[in-house]
């Protein structure tokens, strides 16, 4: 029999459609989940990572409480029996039984204004020769040996400035001090005391201070600087008006980096600044500084009061470090968002 003109062919199975639909919505299914199965898998690693991040994280800050809630016990029976009195005492006489700590806090504020008055101003010219007009192929090996004297352990700083730094100091530079007539210079040239122990910090804070400036000075943008010198500026006027005012935040951080860490040095200033449990006008004289006090009268300690008192300086040590790193870390943020990186 003859099909009509036109008529099409079905040439479909309905049998094999029938059978295909079940197996791609079955495929479908088996796809969607194991991608659930995927997606659960990495929120559960997640989680772990996260758990184990925030751990770490929470252990250095229950060790940073912990450090402090043992130097408060420890410091209790000293802070109980002077009162505020410990804080503002001038006598520091374990014989007696009377302890202050105006005078290691005077030793450790002096000898780092020091170490600051002088390392400052060399780390800076430090930072503006290696990021303005220090040849290629100075630049990283000089920069590498300014960093590598921050690896120096402070124990060899403490010999040299003892057997080296201070014979020259007592030698040349003390007695030139001298004749200036001011009274912070007044006495005979020891050698030893907290000058000297100023100066030691100065050297072994200047990698520090160095090194952040040096990084500071490398974000201002090479067009400013660029631009400035196409104007005619010189280099002392680009660092002036363009670098400074442009990382004067992170300038500032880095000094108080090296404030911190001039704070709570102690082998190299034991050796150098004396330990004289004495406070005296002339810088020349022999002094003691918080963390040489420590080091030196621990081991002796009576437990009753002098071991608390070391505690409490060590306490007052400790809140003292802590407000200088937390002031540069609020500084290095705010220049952060100032930038608005």
């Amino acid at each position: 029999m003859k099909r009509p003109m036109g008529a099409s062919v079905d040439t479909a199975d309905p049998v094999s459609a029938a059978a295909v639909a079940p197996m791609s919505a079955g495929a479908t299914a088996r796809a969607q989940q194991a991608l659930a199965a995927r997606v659960r898998r990495f929120a559960t690693q997640d989680r772990v990572f996260l758990a184990v991040t925030f751990s770490f994280a929470a252990l250095v800050l229950a060790g940073l409480m912990g450090i402090l809630v043992a130097l408060v016990i420890q410091a209790w029976p000293a802070l109980r029996e002077f009162g505020l009195g410990f804080f503002y005492g001038t006598k520091w006489s374990p014989t007696d039984d009377v302890y202050g700590a105006v005078i290691a806090v005077y030793g450790t504020l002096a000898t780092s204004a020091i170490a600051l008055l002088i390392g400052v101003p060399i780390s800076f010219g430090i930072a503006v020769f290696l990021t303005e007009m220090c040849p290629g192929w100075l630049k990283r090996p000089l920069g590498t040996a300014i960093e590598l004297l921050a690896g120096i352990p402070s124990i060899i700083y403490g010999f040299w400035g003892l057997f080296v730094l201070a014979p020259l100091l007592q030698d040349y530079v003390q007695p030139w001090l001298v004749k200036t007539g001011l009274p912070i210079f007044a006495g005979p040239p020891l050698g030893i005391g907290i000058f000297t122990a100023g100066v030691v910090l100065a050297l072994m804070v200047i990698p520090f201070i160095a090194s952040v400036m040096r990084d500071v000075f490398e974000t201002v943008p090479p067009v400013l600087k660029e631009s400035a010198y196409g104007l005619g500026c010189t280099t002392w006027e680009v660092v002036r008006h363009i670098v400074l005012p442009y990382t004067r935040v992170g300038v500032i951080g880095g000094v108080m980096l090296g404030l911190g860490r001039a704070l709570g040095e102690t082998m190299a200033v034991t050796f150098v600044i004396g330990n004289a449990n004495r406070l005296a006008a002339s810088l020349f004289a022999p002094g003691n500084s918080i963390a040489s006090t420590l080091a030196n009268e621990f081991a002796e300690a009576d437990p009753v009061l002098h071991i608390p008192a070391l505690f409490a300086l060590g306490l007052l040590l400790f809140v003292i470090t802590f407000v200088v790193l937390a002031i540069a870390k609020w500084l290095t943020q705010r220049g952060i968002a100032r930038t608005g990186a």
